[in-house]
């Protein structure tokens, strides 16, 4: 194995093991002396986005996207950034391309939904996610997604009939797990909520909006110092700029709750 390949790899694990600072630092000295390096090109845009440097993340995917148009990976990855960075129009158009090339590829479709639901466009983001399970009935995002539009929708029964359908395709989907226990809490159901929530965590333990809705569960039963702990995990884990006045407001909450105490 040569040098690069070894700073790859090394590259690699650090990733696998939860430190993305350190697999930028190595694919930075990498790209510096092997610029047309692909497949380090291509970890080191996956690298910043774990690491939370979304800007430079989503200049280095679109340079690794023009250089692996077939790679619908990276495509999704530009996306979603665009997505998490505000910048809807560029995301669409990447989720627009990839179905351009490939009608198949139905997360790029219910991506555009989730656009469109984000934007308070919901019948044309129901559109998508129905177009989207017309030609995979089995897309479990799809049937979250449009769980969520219903939900949103205030179409209660049809919400739950699209989370329980999602589930049983995949039962380990923590997703799935969230979406229910969301469902419970706005129906008041706390018990049930709390008991969905906390699947949902052991299934992904830095799942951040688990621990906001379960922070909210414990707050509501008056178990102020548990919903504190989950305010904070969920501070701790969620790092999306979309979220940024969620925080806030959840760093706010925290700082009240601790006084009382």
């Amino acid at each position: 194995m040569d040098t690069d390949q070894i700073s790859l790899s090394r590259a690699q694990q650090a990733l696998e093991n939860g430190a993305p600072e350190e697999s930028v630092t190595i694919l930075r000295r990498l790209l510096s002396a092997q610029p047309e390096n692909l497949d380090a090109l291509a970890l080191f845009g996956e690298a910043l986005v774990e690491a939370g440097h979304l800007e430079e993340s989503a200049k280095v995917l679109a340079d690794a996207v023009s250089k692996m148009p077939d790679d619908f990976d990276l495509q999704y990855d530009l996306g979603d950034v665009y997505f998490e960075l505000g910048r809807s129009e560029d995301a669409s158009k990447v989720y627009e391309a990839i179905l351009k090339r490939d009608l198949d590829q139905v997360d790029a479709q219910v991506s555009l939904g989730l656009i469109h639901f984000y934007q308070e466009r919901m019948p044309e983001a129901e559109a998508c996610c129905r177009k989207a399970l017309e030609r995979q009935p089995d897309s479990v995002f799809a049937m979250h997604s449009l769980g969520d539009i219903c939900f949103a929708a205030g179409r209660n029964d049809e919400a739950l009939e699209c989370f329980k359908k999602a589930l049983e395709m995949e039962p380990d989907n923590p997703q799935g797990h969230f979406n229910l226990a969301e469902f419970c809490y706005e129906e008041g159901d706390l018990k049930e909520a709390e008991r969905c929530c906390r699947q949902a965590i052991t299934l992904d333990p830095e799942f951040s909006f688990a621990y906001l809705t379960l922070g909210n569960i414990c707050l509501d039963q008056e178990l102020v110092q548990e919903s504190i702990q989950c305010f904070q995990k969920f501070i701790k884990l969620e790092k999306s700029p979309l979220s940024e006045d969620i925080r806030r407001e959840v760093s706010a909450l925290v700082e009240g709750l601790s006084s009382e105490l």
